[in-house]
């Protein structure tokens, strides 16, 4: 046992565990559809500077918040089939160790984007605290209309990444936050199906928890109908073209008819190929914005 006590906190594991607090593919996704904002906030290339510390800084406070929510869900997480085996749920990292780390994180993100300007250092502060405190600690426990208002604060990197470029807020800006804004009901409560016991079994008010799982599944035919509608937004302004109107169309359709067998359909496992299906969308909407930008007009 003391061999094994001794092998669970080795160098070489520890680090997984702080890497893990920080959910690397959640920031990895949402880098991506900061970096798309920054390209589309200029007509070339942002500069290597802006978008090296750009990313840096909306990464490590992407990070922070990552980790400052494993430390206020650890109770929760530790109850759910899904997350029982983090770090801080098991036991395997302090909590206060935890803390000083996301503090750590926090602070050197915020000096990075400061260093760009003001606004895309506090903008990008508001969106942790929206998802690390008014998400984790209220509106999980208050509502099961939790993810549609607390998803704001998951669909600011775009406008974080056009705001480090351009120093302002811009319309084009905005539209890529309702992209992700509008994706992230459909997106979540594709999981929380899923995983209806667990956040029952955690006393989490999920929408599925509290409305039954129809309800939700109808809830996430209309949410993709709706994106369906947004995501016109993009050629409609004339931020993009037919490149992007083709791949996100075709994007947008194939998640309805994910949601449309998902309500209609018999497939006990529709649900987790919903959710799937929603990560691999996004990527497909973000990378159409990109691809369109630099296409020859």
């Amino acid at each position: 046992m003391a061999r094994l006590d001794a092998l669970s906190t080795a160098p070489n594991t520890v680090w997984r565990d702080y890497l893990t607090m920080t959910k690397p593919k959640v920031v990895a996704m949402l880098l991506l559809t900061a970096l798309v904002g920054m390209c589309l906030a200029t007509p070339s290339v942002p500069s290597t500077y802006v978008l090296v510390v750009g990313l840096l800084g909306i990464g490590c406070q992407s990070s922070a918040a990552a980790v400052f929510n494993h430390v206020l869900d650890r109770r929760i997480d530790a109850q759910m089939a899904r997350t029982y085996h983090r770090p801080l749920a098991k036991g395997r990292v302090a909590t206060g160790n935890a803390v000083v780390f996301g503090v750590a994180l926090m602070l050197v993100g915020f000096a990075l984007l400061w260093s760009l300007n003001p606004l895309t250092a506090w903008l990008t502060m508001a969106s942790l605290v929206g998802y690390a405190v008014v998400y984790t600690v209220w509106l999980k426990h208050a509502t099961p209309q939790n993810i549609v208002i607390g998803g704001l604060a998951g669909a600011a990197p775009p406008l974080l990444g056009w705001t480090a470029v351009t120093g302002e807020i811009h319309s084009y800006g905005v539209i890529l936050v309702m992209l992700i804004f509008t994706w992230t009901p459909p997106h979540f409560w594709a999981l929380a199906i899923h995983r209806r016991d667990d956040y029952a079994r955690a006393g989490v008010p999920m929408l599925p928890v509290t409305h039954g799982i129809s309800f939700t599944r109808t809830m996430v035919l209309l949410y993709t109908v709706m994106l369906l509608l947004v995501g016109l937004l993009p050629w409609l302004t004339g931020m993009s073209g037919l490149f992007y109107l083709v791949l996100a169309t075709g994007a947008n359709l194939m998640f309805v008819w994910h949601a449309f067998k998902l309500k209609f359909g018999h497939d006990d496992m529709q649900a987790w190929k919903t959710f799937k299906f929603s990560i691999w969308h996004l990527l497909v909407l973000f990378i159409a914005l990109l691809g369109d930008h630099y296409l020859p007009s």
